[in-house]
């Protein structure tokens, strides 16, 4: 027995230490070697147990143990466990690494809420595609990312290009990252940049020699592979005990009957835990999505007619608040009633990008006639047909003037047949009936009803610009909700934001602040330090 136990030892071994160094994985990632050392200290841990479970439950006398001195296995097990826990409490240590799947949920928590999630297009910060190359050195990046504005005081080239590009709006402080998730968020950002990240199984990928990028497989499996090894472990354990209490019980002239598997997993102790277990998981998974419920962040639904912002602030710059008039001096910012959108297309009759379809659906909400120029008289009282044969009049000439055409052909009664279609879908629904009536937009931007949000205060007061909370509007084709608009993110900006006291009569009451900042003592002044974190400023 004690040849056939000892081959077995090496046999383990060798497959020990043979999986141990397939394990061993090199990363080498934009000029920045991660040497990941993934041991199996878990593996290690079974092998002993096993070893230790053939020979206890085989023969006792495998290591000299005598019966009458029962102690000499448990001064074994001691030895050899507190050995192998060692090896277990070293595992995340050694198991630390970056992860594209981790840098998804990091760059959602921490960075989503200014950057956009293509990693292309600017938005309240700068596009993140690309950045380690403009950075050059990975710990000018990291240092940026943890405190932007010590980089900008120190006169870092690329800080302050940066933020003569996007201020006064401030980079929120992250001094808590730790590098591996930096570099899981960079891991993913240049994923999503080039592609790989989330390309579909078969794909082409264009990537080459040592720029092609690391695999962002996900860490779940891993992980279930350890909860099935400590499963097996603790049932093998309990096994251990049970012969342990049996051979004990043996020395002392008792007979004690031993458990079997079944007894041992349903038994009272498993099942307290099983259950305690189910409690925590339940209430952690309940916590975590109720602070995710209202979430939107890239919400851009399918608005009734395709109004571009990039068109209008971006290539005309019109300005927000031309529309959007009750963002200066009210809590709302409103939603603009066709007759703003009149003020201009009541002689622009054509878009640079749908023609008629889209401009004539604002002509059918309010009952403008563009054939003549005029609003229709008794318009709530028209009927569909008789709405019908103005646009499609209207739709049908345009198309005409536009293709020198007598008569319409074929596609221009297609054309004015689908325009038509749009028009209605867009203004009638099953509680809206009429086409005539207000345009029924979608909302984007929502907060909770227990929240009080001003936008006057903000913008008239503060001084902000919309793209601070908005995102560049004015690259927008579809408007889409880029901040998360949480307690979380509120309260943050709260705490970096610089209030403008300078020229601002709203502050001229706060004389300790304006005699510290003219004296040298203060250099600032936070929104936190005027009551901005107060909870009944957002809520009472």
């Amino acid at each position: 027995m004690r040849d056939d136990c000892g081959g077995l030892t090496m046999f383990l071994s060798k497959t020990y230490n043979d999986a141990k160094n397939q394990f061993r994985i090199i990363l080498n990632k934009k000029k920045r070697m991660l040497k990941i050392v993934l041991n199996v200290p878990e593996l290690y841990f079974c092998l002993e147990i096993l070893k230790f479970y053939i020979f206890i439950t085989k023969s006792p006398n495998v290591f000299g143990i005598n019966k009458d001195k029962p102690m000499v296995i448990y001064k074994y097990l001691r030895i050899n466990i507190l050995s192998i826990l060692l090896l277990v409490l070293g595992a995340n240590t050694m198991m630390a690494q970056v992860s594209a799947d981790a840098g998804k949920d990091l760059f959602k928590n921490y960075c989503a809420s200014c950057h956009n999630k293509d990693m292309r297009s600017g938005a309240t910060g700068p596009a993140l595609g690309g950045a380690e190359a403009l950075w050059g050195d990975d710990v000018a990046l990291y240092a940026w990312i943890r405190n932007s504005q010590d980089m900008i005081k120190k006169g870092h080239p690329r800080a302050v290009e940066v933020w003569n590009q996007y201020k006064p709006t401030i980079m929120t402080a992250f001094p808590d990252l730790t590098d591996d998730q930096i570099g899981s968020i960079m891991v993913y950002v240049n994923g999503v940049y080039d592609g790989t990240y989330g390309a579909k199984p078969g794909a082409a990928v264009a990537a080459s020699g040592d720029n092609a990028p690391a695999s962002s497989g996900s860490n779940m499996p891993i992980y279930l592979l350890i909860v099935a090894v400590l499963a097996v472990l603790v049932v093998v354990l309990a096994k251990i005990i049970t012969n342990l209490n049996v051979i004990a019980a043996a020395t002392e002239g008792k007979t004690v009957e031993a458990k079997s598997v079944k007894q041992i997993l349903t038994s009272k102790g498993v099942i307290s835990f099983l259950i305690f277990a189910a409690i925590i998981l339940g209430a952690y998974t309940t916590v975590k999505k109720s602070t995710e419920l209202g979430r939107q962040e890239g919400y851009a639904p399918e608005q009734p007619i395709k109004f571009s912002h990039e068109t209008h602030a971006g290539l005309h710059k019109i300005d927000c608040q031309f529309c959007h008039d009750g963002a200066r001096r009210s809590k709302h910012s409103v939603i603009p009633s066709t007759n703003t959108c009149m003020n201009c297309h009541a002689a622009i009759k054509n878009g640079s990008k749908y023609g008629t379809a889209e401009i004539s659906k604002i002509y059918a909400s309010i009952g403008f006639d563009p054939n003549s120029g005029k609003y229709i008289e008794d318009y709530e009282s028209k009927t569909e047909e008789e709405i019908r044969a103005i646009f499609t009049k209207w739709i049908g000439d345009q198309y005409k003037e536009e293709k020198e055409l007598a008569d319409l052909d074929s596609d221009g009664e297609r054309i004015v047949a689908e325009q038509w279609v749009g028009i209605k879908k867009s203004l009638t629904n099953d509680l809206k009936k009429q086409i005539q009536g207000p345009i029924e937009w979608v909302r984007i931007h929502a907060l909770p009803d227990h929240v009080y949000f001003n936008h006057s205060q903000h913008v008239t007061v503060g001084k902000l610009e919309c793209q601070t909370c908005h995102g560049q509007v004015e690259k927008m084709e579809v408007m889409t909700q880029m901040s998360p608009l949480s307690m979380g993110w509120c309260v943050n900006c709260h705490r970096q934001t610089e209030v403008k006291f300078k020229d601002n009569e709203y502050y001229a009451n706060y004389t300790r602040y304006h005699e510290e900042i003219a004296s040298g003592k203060r250099d600032k002044v936070t929104v936190a330090d005027i009551g901005g974190l107060e909870c009944q400023k957002c809520h009472y």
